[in-house]
């Protein structure tokens, strides 16, 4: 045993005997005996799901290299042990501002480079097994970074470089939309980090420029973040009504005024071809600018500009509407992060042969190759159960009318080679409370209320087979024990929200990625983490929810994170080689989930609401429950002990109003009962990650039931109850 490990162990174990002999010595008031009802009347049942349709897990892009490492047969048996079913094949290279080449066999669309350059359109008929695929930065990108590029590339708008530029995605034109460019404005926003004084722009633009376009300044505090805590207010002098691009200067306003963050939004173009020429007309619609430069113009005439120009993250910040997609094939992530080939995804057995969820890219991408990739699947015979339209369209700061244009072309297009694919979206980030955006002209700020509004404008309604998002309910570093208490009321009410906000009745709602929080820290891999997710599992499917995919199937590693301490991604610890060395706690929850809370298999399990009475002080619930009804008739209760240092003996009482008893009904005869709680898992911290000791099983037991049978629910434990009720 190494020697810091020991450490650690002896002094748990003097520290557990100097506790234990200090609890010896005064008396222990017994518990209170408390009760969980569980509504049983059969038409009260809040939801019902198949496990191999429900519960799945998610599978993302990954560093080079790291798949073939993790396609093999010890570590799939293990991770498959979990018990998840269905997977979500996540697509990262959205986030990164890149084109994805789903398959690197391909035509480009402009044949003049041999090496290949343009819009990239993967071959739907390619025989050769496809085993890995790539991302492409965009060369006329207009993010310095966003919510999900992080410090990966930066800006053509302010990188110094006048041959470079940014361009607004051509398929947001009339020529693609079939709508006035007015109707789809495109916008560039400068954000100088704090208030400087500013009267003058310098805009040198590109090609197609903008003819019409106004410059405004922001009211409020962050337009990003608080986008309904402000307005976009004109400059005197903002406005263009007949631009002639080049390098247009203008003098916003007579006397200098203090401002943060300025937004070019562009109405009408020139509609004149870009650096790639006029053979395709891509290349000439839309907004392009090379640079631009913001601050005072002195009565000299002299232009002083407040811009940062340099070609990374030091540059002054820049946000845009959207990119356009041409690129080259030397634009290849140069880091080589690899989403997995389709051939190998569905070929290694993690999918278990249930059909997959599967994504397009739709942001930075054209519709021709999102429906070959369709069609390629289709081709293998490969089952896919949805659709997955894009990634995170509110990370990249899109309008719900934008993204909606797009979905509506991507979808015409995918239907024609498969009219029975069920697509959805947007696949938003995790959040806990309606999406906001800058008003529109009714004053509407929801992103999810205008997007359905666009679509049933457009009669594409139906093209919305089901609506997708992700769950990282909690902030990494500032997550304490209490946060367990509001993950029941965060997933539900977000749940309620999108139904609100007007998703139509009917539709499925899957949670496609989910964990804790957006970073890995030591809550994801203590008995924390197995409490979360056990609790987040059962509130989700008695709101109503219909589709859960654990992220990460697939073992990550070891993360620095918050608080000075390491956590994962994972149901596993491994070593430098990915090699699995230990089960997390959230792997333990995960089985207890899905093979001991719920019957394995294609039978359909019914969700009864349940309730426990086990409050603290400040009426936090401390024991939370979910109920359901098994296809094999025994009753499956899932509770979730939050109290960290106190056991809770409860009695489980049923009532079922059809029966018309004024009397509860109570488990009777054999009745199993699966713990996990800190007596069976451990998590102990080191300054290169940790280790978990002990490591589980989860402890089993039976007892025979009757009405005065109590329950004792160890601290900070999940604890199944099944068995079947008196008659």
């Amino acid at each position: 045993m190494p020697t810091k490990r020991f450490a650690v162990l002896l002094f748990i174990v003097v520290f557990g005997f100097v506790s234990e002999a200090a609890t010896q010595s005064q008396p222990t008031p017994a518990p209170a005996v408390h009760t969980v009802r569980v509504d049983a009347t059969p038409g009260h049942a809040t939801n019902s799901f198949i496990p191999t349709q429900t519960l799945g897990a998610g599978i993302d892009r990954l560093p080079a290299g790291a798949i073939d490492k993790l396609i093999n047969p010890a570590t799939m048996s293990k991770v498959l042990s979990a018990g998840w079913q269905p997977v979500s094949y996540r697509q990262n290279t959205e986030l990164f501002v890149e084109a994805w080449h789903w398959n690197p066999q391909g035509t480009w669309s402009d044949h003049s480079d041999p090496a290949g350059k343009g819009y990239f359109t993967g071959n739907p008929t390619s025989t050769e097994p496809i085993q890995h695929s790539y991302g492409y930065p965009l060369p006329h990108r207009g993010f310095t970074r966003n919510d999900g590029t992080g410090n990966d590339g930066y800006s053509r708008m302010t990188d110094g470089d006048l041959n470079s530029y940014w361009k607004s995605n051509p398929y947001l034109s009339k020529a693609f939309t079939g709508e006035d460019d007015a109707l789809h404005p495109q916008w560039v926003i400068l954000d100088l980090a704090n208030a400087q004084q500013v009267n003058a722009i310098r805009i040198a633009w590109a090609e197609p420029y903008a003819r019409r376009y106004v410059v405004q300044y922001w009211t409020g505090d962050d337009p990003i973040k608080r986008p309904t805590q402000g307005v976009w207010q004109a400059f005197p002098s903002g406005a263009v009504n007949d631009g002639h691009g080049g390098d247009a200067t203008l003098q916003l306003v007579s006397v200098p005024i203090p401002v943060r963050f300025l937004r070019v939004l562009m109405t009408e173009s020139s509609n004149t071809c870009d650096t790639h020429g006029s053979a395709d007309r891509r290349n000439c619609v839309g907004y392009a600018i090379r640079e631009l430069f913001l601050g005072t113009v002195g009565a000299d005439g002299e232009f002083h500009d407040l811009l940062r120009h340099t070609p990374d993250q030091d540059q002054s910040t820049t946000y845009c509407s959207s990119v356009d997609p041409w690129h080259e094939a030397s634009d290849i992530d140069p880091k080589k992060r690899d989403q997995v080939g389709f051939d190998l995804f569905y070929t290694s057995g993690y999918t278990r042969g249930l059909p997959a969820i599967i994504p397009i890219a739709l942001i930075y991408d054209i519709p021709e190759n999102a429906a070959n990739e369709i069609a390629y699947l289709k081709k293998r015979g490969y089952p896919v159960s949805y659709v997955e339209m894009g990634e995170e369209a509110d990370g990249q700061y899109m309008l719900p009318e934008d993204y909606a244009a797009l979905y509506i072309q991507w979808a015409a297009a995918i239907h024609k080679v498969d009219p029975s694919a069920k697509l959805g979206g947007p696949s938003f980030q995790g959040v806990n409370e309606d999406i906001q955006v800058w008003p529109d002209a009714e004053g509407q700020t929801s992103w999810v209320r205008r997007f359905v509004n666009y679509l049933r404008a457009h009669g594409r309604l139906s093209d919305l087979a089901f609506f997708s998002f992700e769950h990282y309910p909690l902030e990494p570093c500032k997550i304490q024990w209490s946060s367990l208490y509001d993950e029941a009321r965060l997933v539900t009410h977000i749940t309620q929200v999108w139904k609100l906000d007007g998703v139509p009745a009917g539709i499925p709602m899957l949670i496609t990625e989910s964990n804790i929080a957006w970073q890995a820290a030591e809550n994801s891999v203590d008995i924390f983490g197995a409490l979360w997710l056990a609790d987040y599992i059962g509130a989700y499917l008695t709101a109503g929810g219909n589709g859960i995919y654990y992220f990460h199937y697939m073992p990550l590693g070891m993360y620095h994170g918050c608080n000075d301490s390491y956590g994962t991604f994972s149901l596993f610890t491994v070593d430098k080689d990915l090699v699995i060395q230990q089960p997390t706690s959230q792997f333990f929850a995960s089985q207890l989930i899905n093979l001991e809370w719920v019957q394995p298999g294609n039978g359909s399990q019914q969700v009864f609401p349940a309730a426990s009475d086990v409050a603290d002080e400040a009426g936090n619930v401390l024991v939370t429950s979910y109920a359901l009804l098994r296809p094999d008739g025994q009753w499956s209760l899932m509770l979730i002990n939050k109290d960290q240092w106190n056991p809770h003996p409860v009695r489980i009482a049923f009532h079922n109003e059809d029966e018309g008893a004024s009397t509860d009904i109570y488990f009777s005869g054999p009745v199993t009962l699966t713990t996990f709680g800190r007596a069976q898992y451990q998590w102990h911290p080191t300054e290169k990650g940790g280790f978990a000791e002990p490591d589980g099983p989860a402890a089993v037991s039976t007892v025979t039931a009757t009405d005065g049978t109590l329950y004792s629910l160890p601290p900070a434990s999940i604890t199944v109850v099944r068995g079947k009720v008196a008659k």
